[in-house]
C-alpha cells in the first residue's frame, strides 16, 4: 500500500506542471486540442441520439443566456462561436464541453425559474470547460490506471494472502480517497468560478445559492458527500453564498451599466415527445 501511493503520488508530482484560476494544481496529460477534438466529437454523437426541442420560445431562452454567457469566455478557452442545443429530454441536467459546445436538457428548465438561474447552471458548465476540467479527469483515471498495475504487479511479487481483496481495496481507496474528491473540488471549483461568470455577464449571482435550494428539494435521498462526486447540496449552498461577496460587485457594476440581460422565460416548457418503443 505505500509504495502504491509513493508511486501514484510521485506521478502526479511529475505531472501537476499547471494550475486552476484559483490557484489549485493541475495534472493535464492532454492537449487542448486532443480535449477539443474529444468534446465535438461527443456532442456530434449525442446530438444523433437525443431528440432535439423545436420550440422556438424555449430555444430562444437558452440562446440569449447562453450569449450572454459565452461573450465573457476568454479566447484562451475558445475561439470562435460557441454551439448551444437544446435537447428535448426530462433529464435535469446541462453540460459544456472542450470545442465551444453547449448542451441543455429541457428537465432543467422546470427547476431554473429564471434566467439568472439558467446562467448559473451555465455559468457552471462553461466553469469547468475554462478549468479544463475534462482534461483533469482524463489524466486522474490514466494515472490511477498505472497505479493500480504496479500495485497489482508489487503484490504479485510477494506473498500476501488474498491478493484478489487488496488489489479489490486499492481499486476503492483510490475510487473514495482520489477520484471522487478529486471531482468533487471540480465541482466546488466550478461553483465559484461559475458564479463570477455570471455576474461578470450581468445575471444576479444569488440566484446561484437559490438554484441548489432548488436542486436539494430533488434529491432528499442522495448518497453521504464523501460517497458522491458531487459536494452536498448544503456544502454548494454555504460555499457560493460565502462567494457572493467577491462575485456581487461584478454584477453590480453590469447593473450599473445599464447592460443587463433581458431573458424571458417562457410560460410553458413543452413536455418531450415520447419516442416510438419506449415508455
Amino acid at each position: 500500500m505505500k509504495n502504491f501511493i509513493s508511486v501514484a503520488f510521485t506521478l502526479l508530482a511529475i505531472s501537476a506542471c499547471s494550475t486552476s484560476s484559483t490557484g489549485r494544481n493541475q495534472v493535464a496529460l492532454y492537449s487542448d486540442t486532443e480535449l477539443n477534438t474529444m468534446g465535438i466529437t461527443s456532442f456530434e454523437e449525442m446530438k444523433k441520439e437525443i431528440p432535439i426541442s423545436t420550440d422556438k420560445a424555449t430555444n430562444d431562452f437558452v440562446l440569449c443566456v447562453a450569449d450572454a454567457i459565452t461573450s465573457n469566455v476568454p479566447q484562451s478557452a475558445h475561439q470562435g462561436e460557441w454551439e448551444v442545443v437544446v435537447f428535448d429530454s426530462e433529464q435535469v441536467n446541462a453540460f459544456a464541453l472542450p470545442g465551444g459546445k453547449i448542451g441543455v436538457y429541457t428537465g432543467i428548465l422546470e427547476v431554473t425559474e429564471n434566467q439568472d438561474q439558467l446562467a448559473a447552471i451555465m455559468g457552471h458548465e462553461v466553469g469547468h470547460v475554462l478549468e479544463r476540467h475534462s482534461n483533469e479527469r482524463l489524466s486522474a483515471n490514466k494515472l490511477s490506471n498505472v497505479g493500480m498495475a504496479v500495485a497489482t504487479i508489487a503484490l504479485g511479487a510477494t506473498e500476501v494472502e488474498n491478493k484478489g481483496l487488496w488489489v479489490a481495496g486499492l481499486g476503492l481507496g483510490v475510487q473514495y480517497g482520489v477520484i471522487m474528491p478529486y471531482s468533487r473540488s471540480h465541482e466546488s471549483e466550478a461553483d465559484i468560478v461559475g458564479q463570477d461568470l455570471m455576474a461578470r455577464s450581468g445575471f444576479e449571482p444569488q440566484a446561484s445559492v437559490q438554484l441548489w435550494k432548488n436542486m436539494a428539494k430533488l434529491s432528499k435521498n442522495s448518497p453521504p458527500e464523501f460517497m458522491s462526486t458531487h459536494p452536498s447540496n448544503q456544502t454548494r449552498i454555504e460555499q457560493l453564498s460565502q462567494h457572493l461577496a467577491v462575485s456581487q460587485p461584478f454584477y453590480l457594476a453590469e447593473k450599473k451599466s445599464g447592460k443587463l440581460p433581458q431573458c424571458v422565460k417562457p410560460k410553458v416548457i413543452p413536455k418531450p415527445a415520447k419516442v416510438k418503443g419506449k415508455n
